[in-house]
């Protein structure tokens, strides 16, 4: 019983997620729908513009335009999937999408993308990730999966006290993690393991999964992407370990794409041929450490308000509503 409590230590609980969310399933819409122009009245304060700067960057569309396609469901049918073996994600994306959804009303229509998207979809779309560079407007942003993903920890070890090296523990199967793990797998300053047995590349990577609280044992942490971004990433920078990766290619969220190289986290290049340079330099130059450490738990801050989160998730939605002209229509 330890050991579990141990391993699930610093991690959301999830029975208490399911039970809150079948409890907001099952209330009846119309008492969110009515409390909803009283919430966004809400905005008539002093963080006015940092709410607006992160509704506009979650939903960047400018121009209005239809989702009347065969792809968009009406609110009102918006239900929740059947439960199937192995595909518990589809659930937490329908929960926290829903969450939010039932404020407003059930004739409006919503396009939705579950899963680890890295392709920007043809019309504007509620997703969980998306490319950080190039025309990504279609691509609306909500906290999806966020009781696997958003999960931050109190870390009472200082850097100082900490083992001079890197922990790396993932599911290594995409090409470019396989070239980390083909690079550093047995470098001194390195300790790496493969939690996933469904694709082998060398059995001698192979290793137990081990618990957060473990992994805070050690300087630094590899966060490096994997089918879109670093899961890990959130609870890595709440912690008084560094963030050890390449700059971002995707974004949750979490706004990766506006975390600072070497002020956030400590960013290596794209081929990973200065990792010892920048781990030997922060061993080295321990109050740069921590001032990265210091910059990153200020921008964890951001995501603890609740009340906060929840009203900019419900602006995203509401220009989300607009933009795609429906308000117009019904």
């Amino acid at each position: 019983m330890f050991k579990f409590i141990h391993k699930q230590k610093h991690k959301n609980n999830k029975l208490l997620y399911y039970i809150k969310s079948f409890v907001q399933y099952y209330t009846p819409k119309r008492f969110c729908q009515k409390r909803l122009p009283q919430i966004l009245e809400q905005l008539n304060g002093e963080e006015k513009g940092y709410i607006m700067q992160r509704v506009n960057y979650y939903c960047k569309l400018e121009h209005e335009q239809s989702i009347e396609t065969k792809d968009s469901v009406c609110l009102r049918n918006f239900k929740l999937p059947k439960k199937k073996k192995g595909q518990y994600a589809n659930r937490t994306y329908f929960f926290d999408t829903y969450e939010y959804t039932r404020y407003f009303d059930n004739v409006l229509r919503i396009n939705t993308l579950f899963g680890d998207i890295t392709e920007i979809p043809s019309i504007p779309s509620i997703t969980k990730s998306r490319p950080i560079n190039g025309e990504n407007s279609n691509s609306i942003l909500l906290n999806l999966d966020k009781v696997r993903h958003f999960t931050f920890v109190n870390d009472n070890r200082k850097f100082t006290n900490k083992k001079d090296m890197l922990i790396g523990r993932a599911y290594v199967r995409q090409p470019h993690r396989i070239r980390f793990w083909e690079m550093y797998f047995e470098h001194p300053m390195c300790d790496l393991g493969q939690i996933n047995t469904n694709y082998i590349h060398r059995p001698e990577w192979i290793v137990k999964p081990i618990s957060i609280d473990e992994h805070l044992d050690y300087k630094f942490i590899l966060c490096i992407e994997g089918n879109d971004v670093a899961s890990n990433l959130k609870w890595v920078m709440s912690s008084n370990s560094l963030a050890v990766m390449p700059r971002p290619k995707y974004e949750t969220w979490y706004m990766e794409g506006t975390l600072k190289p070497d002020y956030h986290y400590v960013c290596i290049k794209d081929d990973y041929s200065d990792l010892e340079k920048k781990l030997t330099y922060y061993i080295q130059h321990p109050e740069e450490a921590q001032r990265i450490i210091n910059q990153a738990h200020e921008y964890v801050a951001q995501f603890r308000d609740k009340k906060r989160e929840d009203l900019i998730s419900l602006m995203v939605l509401d220009k989300y509503f607009k933009k795609t002209c429906q308000y117009d229509n019904h």
